[in-house]
């Protein structure tokens, strides 16, 4: 089975991986990566068509589209590790890297290894398996039904560890008719260490990206673990023991039970999505002494603790460049553009999704930084008013702050979060953003350990 028809395109680290690759060879980023800038206009007609049609419509044709991703279950025992990464060092272009980044998806730190002219190898990939006759609410279904094809991709793959997750809270459109497996190396993949030895210059700096957030979980198997709900606003104790914000959700859904029923959890582990396999982090370490290689680990607490620090980072990079440091871009998710971010001068900070918690953090940056003239906000749509989803209207108040100008950018705000054409009409609103000055050249990487090393919540450390 082809790696590219395994790994699901709207996943953070596929979106991010396309991201900064074309950002390595000078593209931008069209339809999220997946579609030639060409195809923009007509595909964003169609899908703007979605916005006119019954809630129920529109749900429905964004569970087929990512139900069409899915590998068949019957075939789960075909995925292949070396094949998935080679397809993900084929992105980059045939050259030497200053820095190499291995581990924890993140936004920020695309942005961050964008201006180093950085790499980046993802240690988690998703693979959506399909599977029908499971409830979105049914954690314990989904379990039974997927649990052998868990175990035919474990046992195809030594290398890899296994967070079968399920979310009815952020995902409930797509689980409808797939289960989620998120792939972790727990050791380095024959072609990340080919990477490493090939593509990092002489004297190039090896960086382990350790996210050390965790999540509730329950043991399946050797290297098998099932996390129920994920990172977003609701908290584990709501998806494990209810409470109001959930019974409102189930109730909204016509669910047929106001709290959730999942496997009991007997331990914790990293976050699927976010988290870091620290067995992969040791191993690559290893191989950087083997190798007699300069290796640093930078760690932090949740995804977006590098957010305000990268935001400062490229602020104060702009500042020494003489490029006006006034014009804010609000990523979200998997929605990021790297070269369209330096073309147009902006300074880039990633939100997670567009939870209150999100967006508390961003107001957070902007209670503790100067005004900025220019605020856009991308805006991730997932389909569902998910537990702590804020309204576009809340998005639209905290651009508000910006003293020219304020918008949400690609995205119709009577839509959200079921305006699907902004996964292309995003793209087209930041092309017509008027460029700043021309692409500045690398930073310096000491520069990017200075400026992130003691932020709360990060360090940055040299280990070998």
């Amino acid at each position: 089975m082809k790696a590219s028809r395994t790994v699901a395109a709207f996943d953070s680290a596929t979106g991010m991986l396309r991201a900064l690759s074309r950002f390595l060879t000078g593209r931008d980023v069209p339809a999220i990566g997946s579609l030639p800038a060409a195809l923009e206009p007509p595909l964003s007609g169609l899908l703007g068509s979605l916005n006119h049609l019954p809630t129920a419509v529109q749900e429905r044709v964004y569970a087929v589209s990512g139900w069409a991703e899915a590998v068949p279950m019957r075939r789960a025992g075909e995925v292949s590790s070396p094949a998935l990464a080679e397809w993900i060092t084929g992105h980059y272009p045939r050259r030497r890297y200053p820095v190499v980044f291995v581990g924890s998806a993140n936004g920020a730190l695309i942005h961050l290894a964008a201006a180093l002219d950085a790499a980046w190898l993802p240690q988690t990939l998703l693979v959506p398996v399909r599977r029908h006759h499971v409830a979105p609410d049914d954690a314990r279904g989904d379990l039974a039904a997927a649990r052998d094809a868990g175990r035919a991709l474990l046992a195809a793959n030594p290398d890899l560890v296994l967070h079968h997750m399920h979310d009815p809270n952020q995902d409930r459109l797509m689980i409808a008719g797939m289960t989620y497996f998120r792939v972790k190396w727990h050791r380095l993949p024959e072609a990340y260490r080919r990477f490493i030895g090939e593509r990092l210059a002489p004297g190039g700096l090896l960086v382990a990206v350790d996210c050390t957030l965790g999540w509730p979980t329950t043991t399946v198997d050797d290297r098998y673990v099932f996390q129920f709900g994920a990172l977003g606003d609701a908290t584990p104790e709501e998806y494990h023991r209810g409470g109001p914000r959930v019974a409102d959700l189930l109730a909204r859904y016509d669910a047929p039970a106001r709290r959730w029923d999942p496997p009991a959890p007997d331990g914790d582990s990293p976050e699927a999505e976010w988290g870091t396999q620290r067995a992969l982090l040791d191993d690559l370490s290893a191989h950087a002494r083997r190798n007699r290689l300069r290796l640093d680990v930078l760690r932090f607490d949740t995804p977006e603790r590098l957010s305000p620090a990268v935001a400062d980072l490229y602020r104060a990079t702009y500042a020494e460049r003489g490029v006006p440091t006034g014009r804010l871009l609000v990523d979200s998710f998997l929605l990021l553009d790297p070269w369209q971010t330096l073309r147009t001068g902006s300074v880039p900070y990633w939100s997670v999704f567009g939870t209150e918690a999100s967006r508390a953090g961003l107001e957070h940056y902007l209670d503790t930084t100067d005004p900025y003239d220019e605020i856009r906000v991308l805006l991730f749509n997932h389909g569902t008013d998910s537990i702590g989803l804020a309204g576009s209207e809340d998005w639209r108040r905290t651009a508000a702050r910006a003293r020219k100008i304020g918008i949400l950018t690609g995205v119709d705000a009577a839509a959200y979060p079921r305006d699907f054409a902004s996964l292309i009409r995003s793209h087209q609103a930041l092309s017509r953003i008027r460029s700043r000055s021309p692409l500045p050249l690398p930073l310096a990487v000491d520069t990017a350990v200075e400026a992130l090393s003691g932020r709360d919540g990060i360090t940055w450390t040299h280990v070998g």
